[in-house]
């Protein structure tokens, strides 16, 4: 099975990113790259996202007519700071690996959608 892992933090954890110095933040590298080595042979592909002041983002109004906006302005505090495509036996394969995500913050787990029919929340 194929699930996305989203890399999500709240932005006081990317404000702490942000204000750590070069030898920290080259440690959390040296941590995440790790954990991409340790679990290369399930990962298909992702990549780390630019820093949330680099979006751009498209709304769509109540007639559908779309609005371009600077800046991240999806709802909620956490921002997502990058994906991996992983394909694991099961959920609770991708759970672990989940579970095992140095930088802490949050992972969603989500499975991929292929084609055909589209999978009901429950079956999903």
């Amino acid at each position: 099975m194929k699930y996305v892992l989203l890399f999500a933090a709240t932005g006081d954890d990317v404000a702490m990113f942000d204000n750590m110095s070069a030898a920290d933040r080259a440690a959390q590298y040296t941590r995440v790259g790790e954990w991409f080595a340790q679990n290369g042979a399930k990962i298909r592909g992702g990549n780390q996202l630019g820093h949330p002041t680099t979006a751009t983002t498209v709304r769509f109004d109540s007639s559908r007519t779309p609005l371009v906006m600077d800046g991240p302005f999806i709802e909620g505090n956490e921002v997502l700071g990058g994906y991996a495509e992983i394909e694991v036996d099961d959920l609770d394969e991708a759970l672990q690996m989940a579970k095992s995500w140095p930088p802490g913050g949050a992972v969603e787990v989500r499975p991929v959608w292929e084609g055909g029919e589209r999978p009901t929340s429950a079956e999903s």
